[in-house]
């Protein structure tokens, strides 16, 4: 359950580091939490690997995640585009993590 607690708070992180990255753009006051939250996303995703939870299971929910939620964010803070092919490609990449989080269980660790 810590492992799934740290690796949410590496997804919000990271999600606000890119948003801060996006509103640099506009004020270059934004770059502190650029950097505050990058490093608190890797400080984190770091923690999350040391609680054993799989690096593809990890890094591909960490990183799907962080493009779903920042391509979503970035249509209703910024009003970036957000077109039905790209919301077809966010719903294939939350098929595609929901795929590798089960295939990586072994079969001793499925219950029936």
């Amino acid at each position: 359950m810590r492992a799934w607690l740290l690796l949410g708070g590496a997804i919000a992180a990271e999600v606000a580091g890119t948003m801060a990255l996006r509103a640099s753009i506009d004020h270059q006051a934004w770059i502190a939490l650029v950097v505050a939250g990058y490093v608190t996303a890797f400080a984190l995703l770091a923690l999350v690997l040391r609680e054993k939870l799989p690096i593809g299971v990890a890094y591909g929910i960490w990183g799907a995640s962080g493009v779903a939620l920042t391509a979503l964010l970035g249509a209703v803070i910024f009003d970036e585009l957000l077109s039905p092919l790209a919301v077809a490609g966010i719903v294939l990449i939350i098929v595609g993590v929901v795929l590798v989080e089960t295939g990586s269980r072994r079969p001793e660790d499925v219950t029936t």
